[in-house]
C-alpha cells in the first residue's frame, strides 16, 4: 500500500507501509522488542534460523525462511537466503504492472523492510583467530540482501544495525518510512558493505593471499578502507577553507573520537596541534606536558608530577606558550589546572581530569578540555611507548603495524610510524666519539633530548637540562640556523646544557654554534660525509659528542 503525498511533495512524502519484513541477523540485540513491534502492528516477519528461533522463543510469530522458499538450509548455514523467493520479494517493484504480474506467477510477495546485521568478520580477525575462522565469518547472504534492499530503496528500507530499531518502530506507527528516509537507510546499507568488502579485502591482501612484492616487504596490494563523517569544522586551516573531521568505523579510539568536556567547539587547526601534542607526550613514561604551537613544541617537560612538568615546560618559552595546545600523559590535577588557568589554552586534551581540575578549568569558557585514552600501555624504557601517528585516527595497517597517512595529489602515502624501536634510541647502545663521558645526569638529559626532539620539526635542534626543554630551533632550511635559533631563545640557560640534533651536523658550523654558546654535550645520529670535521669541532671544545645511529625527521 501506498500513502498518498502532499501536491507537489508526493514522490517525496511517499510513505511505503511495511506489511512483510525480513529479519535475519547476527547480533539479537533489541531483536525480540522489534519483533513485537513489528507483529502488533499486523507486519508478517520472515526469518531465518538462530533469528526466527530467538522470535519464536518470545512468542512472537514468524515465518521460517525455509516455508518462503521450499528449500531447508544447507552447508552448515551457507546458503539460507540465496534463492529468488528472496531476493525477489526484496528487489521488486510491485508498482510496475510486469513485476507484480511476474510475483504473482511465482507466487512470491514482496517485502517492505530488511533488517540484516552481518557476519562479525571484523570482529574475528582482531580477535586473533586464524584463517579458517576468518573465512567461515564472512557473510555471503547477508551483503547480498543488504544490497538488494538498498538498490530498490523506492520500496524497501533497509536497516543494518539495532541502533536503528526505534526508527523502525516510529516508521511503523507513522505508516511506513518516507522516500528520504528510505534513501538515507540505503546510503548506509552501502556504506555497511562497502566498509565490510573493505575489511575483508584489505585481510586477504594483507595476510590471506599476499602477492610477491608483500610477502617480500610487507605492503599488500591493496589497502581499503571507509571513513564516517563525524563533525562539520566551522572552517579549516583557514576561514576560507572547508573541513569536517571524518573517522574510520572499528578503527582503535584515539583524538579524533576523544570526548570534549567543555570549551567551544574544536577547530581544524586544534585538532592538528591537539595531535602534535598527544603523540608527543606518550614518548615519555615519565609524568610529562607538552605544549604545542603550529605543531613545534615550545616547551616539552618531564617532572615529579605533572604540575611541575608543565612548570617546566611553560618556562622554556612563555611567550610562545600563551594560546598554545597541551597535552599531558596523566590526570590532570588540580595543582596543574591551576597553573593552566593563568595563561590563555586553546586546547588541554588528558587522558582524565581530578574534579577540582575541571572545576578550575571551566571558569575559562573557552578552553577546549578533551579526555582521550592513551594510545598504548606505557613501557618505561625497552621497548619504548610508540609515538602516535601522524593522522590522528590511524589504525593498525597493514599486518598489525602502526602505520601513518598522508594525502599527497593524486594519492596517499603510507609508511610505518616512527618509533623509539631502532637500536640507536637506547643510550646503552650510543657510541662517544669526542670529549669526555658523560655523567649519569647528563646523560638522561641527552636521552630525554632526544626523545623530545622527534616531536619537533625538521631540521630541529633541542636544547634541555633537568628534562626539559630550554630552547628550540625547529623547521629550518638549514641544521645551523636552527642551533641559532635555538640558543637565542635558550639565552643564560644555555651553558652547561645538552642538544640533540634529529639529523646529522652536515657541517662543523652548526655544532660550533652550539659549543660556543656553552652546550657540554650533544647527541646525533651521525653519518656525514665530513662526520670527522663535527667530531674535530667537538674535540676542540671539550664537547661529548654521542652518535645514534638512527635518524627521525618530521616533516
Amino acid at each position: 500500500m501506498v500513502g498518498a503525498g502532499q501536491k507537489g511533495e508526493g514522490r517525496q512524502l511517499t510513505r511505503v507501509a511495511i506489511k512483510r519484513a525480513l529479519v535475519s541477523v547476527y547480533d539479537k540485540t533489541g531483536l525480540t522488542e522489534l519483533a513485537g513491534v513489528l507483529a502488533a502492528a499486523g507486519v508478517e516477519i520472515v526469518s531465518t534460523g538462530s533469528t526466527a528461533a530467538a522470535i519464536a522463543a518470545a512468542g512472537v510469530p514468524v515465518t521460517g525462511v525455509e516455508e518462503v522458499t521450499g528449500f531447508p538450509e544447507c552447508l552448515d548455514g551457507r546458503v539460507k537466503t540465496l534463492h529468488p523467493g528472496i531476493h525477489a520479494g526484496l528487489l521488486a517493484d510491485p508498482g510496475q504492472a510486469a513485476h507484480q504480474d511476474q510475483l504473482d506467477d511465482l507466487g512470491i510477495a514482496p517485502f517492505e523492510l530488511l533488517v540484516s546485521s552481518l557476519y562479525p568478520f571484523e570482529e574475528t580477525v582482531a580477535s586473533g583467530a586464524g584463517p579458517a575462522e576468518c573465512v567461515e565469518q564472512i557473510d555471503i547472504g547477508g551483503p547480498a540482501m543488504v544490497r538488494a534492499a538498498a538498490k530498490n530503496h523506492a520500496r524497501v528500507a533497509v536497516v543494518t544495525d539495532p541502533s536503528m530499531y526505534a526508527e523502525v518502530a516510529a516508521a511503523v506507527a507513522e505508516g511506513g518510512f518516507t522516500l528520504p528516509q528510505r534513501r538515507r537507510l540505503a546510503a548506509q546499507a552501502y556504506a555497511r558493505t562497502a566498509r565490510y568488502d573493505a575489511a575483508v579485502a584489505s585481510w586477504f591482501a594483507a595476510e590471506y593471499a599476499p602477492d610477491e612484492v608483500a610477502r617480500e616487504t610487507g605492503w599488500p596490494d591493496v589497502v581499503s578502507a571507509l571513513w564516517a563523517r563525524r563533525e562539520v569544522l566551522r572552517y579549516g586551516e583557514n576561514p576560507h577553507q572547508g573541513a569536517a573531521l571524518y573517522v574510520r568505523p572499528g578503527a582503535p579510539p584515539g583524538l579524533a573520537t576523544a570526548a570534549q568536556l567543555h570549551g567551544k567547539a574544536m577547530s581544524y587547526n586544534n585538532y592538528v596541534d591537539a595531535a602534535a601534542a598527544w603523540r608527543t607526550v606518550f614518548d615519555f613514561s615519565s609524568p610529562c606536558v607538552a605544549i604545542i604551537k603550529h605543531t613545534n613544541p615550545c616547551g616539552i617537560a618531564v617532572g615529579a608530577d605533572l604540575a611541575e612538568a608543565h612548570r617546566k615546560a611553560h618556562d622554556c618559552d612563555p611567550i610562545s606558550a600563551y594560546g598554545g595546545v597541551i597535552a599531558a600523559n596523566g590526570v590532570v590535577t588540580a595543582a596543574m589546572a591551576a597553573q593552566v588557568a593563568n595563561v590563555f589554552t586553546e586546547v588541554l586534551v588528558a587522558p582524565g581530569f581530578e574534579e577540582a581540575a575541571l572545576e578550575l578549568l571551566t571558569v575559562k569558557k573557552n578552553v577546549r578540555l578533551l579526555r582521550c585514552p592513551p594510545p598504548g600501555a606505557l613501557l618505561a624504557s625497552t621497548p619504548p611507548p610508540r609515538r602516535g601517528p601522524a593522522d590522528p585516527d590511524a589504525g593498525q595497517e597493514p599486518a598489525g603495524r602502526v602505520v601513518e597517512w598522508r594525502q599527497l595529489d593524486g594519492g596517499m602515502l603510507m609508511q610505518t610510524a616512527d618509533r623509539f624501536d631502532a637500536p640507536g634510541d637506547d643510550p646503552a647502545t650510543w657510541q662517544l666519539k669526542a670529549g669526555p663521558e658523560a655523567s649519569s645526569d647528563v646523560l638522561a638529559d641527552l636521552a630525554f633530548a632526544w626523545r623530545a626532539c622527534r616531536a619537533a620539526k625538521s631540521n630541529a635542534i633541542v636544547l634541555a637540562s633537568d628534562g626539559a626543554t630550554i630552547g628550540m630551533g625547529t623547521g629550518q632550511v638549514n641544521r645551523v640556523d636552527s642551533a641559532r635559533i635555538a640558543v637565542a631563545r635558550s639565552g643564560e640557560r644555555t651553558k652547561g646544557a645538552v642538544a640533540a640534533s634529529d639529523a646529522y651536523f652536515p657541517f662543523a658550523d652548526g655544532l660550533q654554534v652550539l659549543a660556543d654558546a656553552g652546550i657540554r654535550a650533544i647527541v646525533e645520529p651521525g653519518g656525514s660525509i665530513r662526520d670527522g670535521e663535527v667530531i674535530k669541532a667537538a674535540e676542540g671544545s671539550g664537547v661529548s659528542l654521542y652518535f645514534t645511529g638512527a635518524r627521525h625527521f618530521f616533516h
